[in-house]
C-alpha cells in the first residue's frame, strides 16, 4: 500500500499539472483572441479604403478672386460643391463649440462623451444624445449608416479612428464641412452658404455661421414655416456659448441674435451660363477658379444689354463678346450668348464664344502680316481693283464699286473684297491655309482647296475663340520682341484660356530666333488697322489726344449673318460677334454698324493703355515711289523714305513707271522714226494697265493720262492700249439659262487709255458694231469656242479666245 503522505502528494502533483495545463490553454486562448482582435483592428484602420465619399459633385466655377459665378447641379440632383481650400475661420469655431470642443484633443471618439450619453440614454429610455464626435460623424456619413445601434456606433468609432491615423485634423473638418447635409437638397457648406445666404462662407457673420452650424444636427428645421423657432432658439444657444467661451463679445452676440433666419433658398450666380456649361463638359464635378473678372464681366453684360434693345428692334437677338488679357492668354469676360431673353427658341443656350460661324472680312489683316513677313509686298503696295473673275468665283466690293489700284494698307483699312482676293491669289491658298493653322485657327476642317480663294471672305468658319487668341498672338509677339532685347518666346502663339490649370499655368519664357510671324509685320499691321473708319459716334476720333489707339478690323458673312468686330491693345484684345444664332441674315447687320460699337463702348470701360513701341531692329528705311507704294526704281521720281518690314527689301520694284518720249511741246509721244533725237523729251511717266487705268483715273484726279501719240508717228513700244475688264482671265465663261429656257447673255467690257477712243467689235471674223466709253457690248454666242476681236481707229488690235459653256 502507498503511504497516505505519499498518496496526497502525488494528488497534489496532479492537480497542480491540471491547473498548469489549465492555465497555459487560458494564455493560449488569450493570445489568439489578442492576435484575433489587432488582426481585425489592422484591417479596420489599415486595410480600409481610404477614399470617403464616392457621391458627384456639382460644377463650380469662380472668378480669378474665387467668389461663385456659376454652379450646376449634380448628377444626383444635390446641391453638393467640390471641397473648398480653406474652412471659413467663423464656420469652424462654431462648429466645433456645438458638435465637438474637444475635436483637437481626441484620437476620433471621447470615452467622456460616450459614457455620457449612454447614461443619459438609459436613464431616459430612448436615444437623446450619440456621444458622436465630428471624426465618428464622418464616418457615419461616409458608410451611410442610418441606425443608431450598439454595432454601428462600434463601427463608426474605428472607422474614426482610421480616419484620424490617415488625415490631419484640418482635412477632417473640411472633408466633414464639404459633405454634411444642410436640409433639402443642399450638401457642404460652399452650398449652403450660397443657398441660404447667397455670398461665399468666408463672408459669413456669426449669426449664419452659428445657423449653418447647428443646421445639420436637424436639417429639417431650415424648411421655410417648419419649427423655425427651434431653428432660432438652437442657433442662439450657440452663440451664447460662443460668447461664454470668449470666441465672441457681448454686442456681437446680441447684434447675431437679432439677425432673422433665411427665409428660403436663393438662387446661385449665373453670371457666365454658357462657360458654366463649357466647363461641365471639360471639367464635370470639378471647382474651376477661373480668369474672369466678375465686375468686368457684369459691365460688360449691362453694355450688351443696352445695344441689344436697339439690335432687337432690326429682329437681331444674340451677341457673343470675349476679352483676353494679351500678356497671359488669360479670358477676363466671356458672354457665350445674350441670355435676356430667355427664349430657347432665339438661340441663346448656344455658346458663341466657340460656335464656327462665317469669318467674312475678320481674317483679312493676317492674310496682310503674313504676306508683309515674306516680302511679297509693301504696306502701300497698288493691288488691283477691277471687275474680276476667277473660274467661276467673281468677288465684289461691299459697295459694288472699284478704284482700279488701291495700296494694300488701304485696302485692308476699307476692307476692300477684289484687292484681298488678289493679295491670296498671290500668295497661295495653300501656304494661307496652313498659316491660319500654325496661328491656332482650329475650325478648318476641309482641305484648302476646298475653300479656294473664298477663304479670305468667309468662305470658311471660325470661332470667336480661336480669333481672338490669334489676334493676342499677334500683340504678346510684338510686345515681347522689345521686351526680350528683339527676340521672341516660343509659345507667343497658344490657344486662350479660361482657368488655372498648372500645367498652362507656367507661361514658357523661353525665347528663340525666330517667331511664326515678325515684329515688323506685324507693327505695320496694327498701323493700318489704326486707319479702319471707326463707328459714326466715334468719327473724328485721331483729333482727341486723349483717345486710345486701338488697331481694330471687322467683318460681315455673305447675306448679312454675322458682324464681327476685334480690336487689339498692348494690353487687351476684345472680340465681338454679332447675329442670330440660327444664321438667320438680317439687313444691315454689318461689323461696322453692329459689332464695333459694342466693342469701343467695351474698350472705353477698359483701362487706357499706351500704343505699341516701334520695333526698329525689324524695320528698315527704304525709298519707296510715292505713286505705287512698290520699291523706287530707277524711274520713279517721286520718293518716299519709310519704314518697312526687313524683308521689304526683297520686293519687287516698283513696275508702273516707265520712261516715254515726248516731242519739245510735251503732247505728243514720238519716236526716233518721226522726231530728230535732239527734240526729243525722256520723261518718267506713271503708266497703269489699261483696266487699271479706267477705274483709277476716276478716283485719283492726280492721275496723268499718257499724252496721244503724234499723227504720222507710230507707236513702237510694247505698252498697251486696251484691256479686257471682262473677260480678264477665264477663259472658259459660263453662261446661264433664262427663266423661259432660252440661253442668256454676256456682258463683254473693254478699257482703253483714250477716253474718246472708238472701238469696232467682231466675234469670229463677223463684224458686231461700235462702242465709245464705256466699252461694253452684250453678246450670247452659241456653246463653243470663239474668238473676240476689237480694233480702234488707230489700228490698234486687242484679240480673245474663250469658250462658252451654257448650264
Amino acid at each position: 500500500m502507498v503511504p497516505a503522505r505519499l498518496a496526497n502528494g502525488l494528488k497534489l502533483s496532479t492537480t497542480v499539472s491540471k491547473v498548469g495545463f489549465l492555465h497555459h490553454q487560458l494564455r493560449k486562448r488569450k493570445l489568439i483572441y489578442s492576435a484575433s482582435f489587432f488582426l481585425l483592428l489592422f484591417l479596420l484602420l489599415v486595410l480600409l479604403p481610404l477614399k470617403l465619399f464616392d457621391d458627384p459633385y456639382s460644377t463650380v466655377i469662380e472668378d480669378r478672386t474665387g467668389r461663385l459665378i456659376g454652379a450646376r447641379i449634380a448628377d444626383d440632383g444635390q446641391w453638393r460643391f467640390p471641397e473648398g481650400e480653406v474652412l471659413p475661420i467663423k464656420y469652424k469655431t462654431a462648429l466645433i463649440y456645438f458638435e465637438d470642443k474637444n475635436f483637437y484633443y481626441h484620437p476620433g471618439f471621447n470615452p467622456v462623451s460616450l459614457i455620457r450619453a449612454a447614461y443619459q440614454n438609459i436613464r431616459t429610455g430612448k436615444v437623446i444624445s450619440g456621444g458622436s464626435t465630428i471624426s465618428m460623424q464622418l464616418a457615419r456619413l461616409s458608410v451611410q449608416s442610418r441606425k443608431r445601434t450598439i454595432v454601428n456606433k462600434i463601427r463608426e468609432l474605428l472607422f474614426a479612428i482610421r480616419i484620424e491615423l490617415h488625415f490631419s485634423k484640418k482635412t477632417i473638418l473640411k472633408i466633414y464641412a464639404a459633405n454634411t447635409p444642410f436640409g433639402g437638397n443642399v450638401v457642404g457648406i460652399d452650398a449652403a452658404s450660397w443657398r441660404y445666404f447667397g455670398k461665399n462662407p468666408e463672408d459669413l457673420s456669426w449669426a449664419e455661421a452659428a445657423t449653418l452650424a447647428v443646421l445639420p444636427n436637424s436639417p429639417a428645421l431650415i424648411h421655410p414655416g417648419r419649427n423655425r423657432s427651434r431653428l432660432e432658439a438652437k442657433r442662439n444657444r450657440l452663440l451664447d456659448k460662443l460668447f461664454q467661451k470668449g470666441a465672441i463679445d457681448k454686442e456681437t452676440c446680441l447684434l447675431a441674435k437679432a439677425e432673422p433666419l433665411p427665409e428660403k433658398p436663393v438662387p446661385l450666380p449665373q453670371d457666365a451660363p454658357h462657360l458654366l456649361n463649357r466647363a461641365w463638359k471639360d471639367h464635370k464635378g470639378e471647382r474651376i477658379r477661373t480668369s474672369l473678372d466678375i465686375n468686368l464681366q457684369k459691365n460688360i453684360q449691362r453694355i450688351i444689354s443696352w445695344h441689344m434693345e436697339y439690335l432687337n428692334a432690326n429682329h437681331i437677338h444674340n451677341s457673343a463678346v470675349v476679352v483676353v488679357s494679351v500678356e497671359t492668354g488669360e479670358v477676363l469676360a466671356y458672354i457665350g450668348n445674350t441670355t435676356g431673353s430667355g427664349d430657347a427658341s432665339q438661340g441663346n443656350d448656344v455658346d458663341v464664344v466657340i460656335a464656327p460661324r462665317s469669318t467674312g472680312s475678320i481674317i483679312k489683316p493676317i492674310l496682310f502680316a503674313a504676306m508683309l513677313d515674306d516680302g511679297i509686298l509693301l504696306p502701300g503696295t497698288l493691288i488691283a481693283d477691277i471687275p474680276t473673275r476667277i473660274g467661276g468665283f467673281a468677288p465684289q466690293n461691299y459697295a459694288q464699286t472699284y478704284d482700279g489700284a488701291v495700296p494694300a494698307r488701304k485696302a485692308l483699312s476699307r476692307s476692300l473684297n477684289v484687292p484681298a482676293v488678289k493679295m491670296l491669289q498671290t500668295y497661295g491658298v495653300d501656304r494661307f491655309y496652313h498659316q491660319l493653322k500654325t496661328y491656332g485657327m482650329t475650325t478648318l476642317t476641309f482641305p484648302a482647296e476646298r475653300y479656294g480663294l473664298s477663304l479670305i471672305l468667309g468662305g470658311a468658319e471660325g470661332s470667336l475663340w480661336d480669333l481672338c487668341g490669334i489676334y493676342s498672338g499677334f500683340a504678346r509677339t510684338l510686345n515681347h520682341y522689345n521686351q526680350a532685347s528683339q527676340r521672341y518666346f516660343k509659345d507667343d502663339f497658344r490657344s486662350l484660356r479660361y482657368f488655372d490649370n498648372e500645367s498652362q499655368k507656367k507661361i514658357i519664357s523661353k525665347v528663340q530666333c525666330e517667331s511664326k510671324i515678325g515684329a515688323g509685320a506685324i507693327w505695320l499691321t496694327f498701323e493700318a488697322l489704326l486707319e479702319v473708319n471707326r463707328p459714326d459716334e466715334e468719327n473724328g476720333w485721331e483729333m482727341f489726344s486723349g483717345t486710345r489707339k486701338v488697331a481694330w478690323k471687322t467683318g460681315t458673312s455673305y447675306g448679312f449673318r454675322d458682324a464681327w468686330a476685334i480690336g487689339t491693345t498692348p494690353a487687351y484684345v476684345v472680340g465681338v460677334w454679332v447675329g442670330n444664332a440660327d444664321g438667320e441674315g438680317r439687313p444691315g447687320l454689318t461689323g461696322a454698324g453692329s459689332a464695333a460699337p459694342i466693342m469701343f463702348d467695351i474698350y472705353n470701360s477698359l483701362p487706357a493703355t499706351s500704343w505699341f513701341e516701334t520695333p526698329y531692329e525689324d524695320l528698315t528705311r527704304i525709298a519707296v515711289c510715292h505713286q505705287s507704294g512698290f520699291r523706287a526704281g530707277p524711274d520713279c521720281t517721286d520718293i518716299d523714305t519709310v519704314y518697312v518690314q526687313q524683308k521689304g527689301i526683297r520686293t519687287a520694284v516698283c513696275p508702273y513707271h516707265r520712261i516715254v518720249h515726248l516731242d519739245k511741246s510735251g503732247m505728243y509721244r514720238v519716236n526716233s522714226n518721226c522726231a530728230n533725237i535732239a527734240d526729243i523729251l525722256n520723261v518718267s511717266w506713271f503708266v497703269l494697265p489699261p483696266a487699271m487705268e479706267w477705274y483709277y483715273r476716276s478716283k485719283n484726279p492726280f492721275y496723268s493720262q499718257l499724252p496721244p501719240v503724234k499723227p504720222g508717228c507710230k507707236e513702237e513700244s510694247a505698252l498697251s492700249v486696251m484691256e479686257f475688264v471682262f473677260p480678264r482671265d477665264a477663259e472658259k465663261i459660263f453662261v446661264p439659262r433664262e427663266l423661259n429656257g432660252t440661253p442668256g447673255k454676256v456682258v463683254f467690257e473693254v478699257a482703253h487709255r483714250d477716253p474718246q477712243a472708238h472701238l469696232f467689235w467682231h466675234l469670229d471674223d463677223v463684224y458686231l458694231g461700235e462702242t465709245r466709253s464705256p466699252h461694253q457690248f452684250c453678246l450670247n454666242p452659241v456653246s463653243g469656242y470663239h474668238t473676240i476681236t476689237l480694233v480702234d481707229g488707230e489700228g490698234n488690235r486687242l484679240v480673245k479666245r474663250f469658250e462658252i459653256a451654257t448650264k
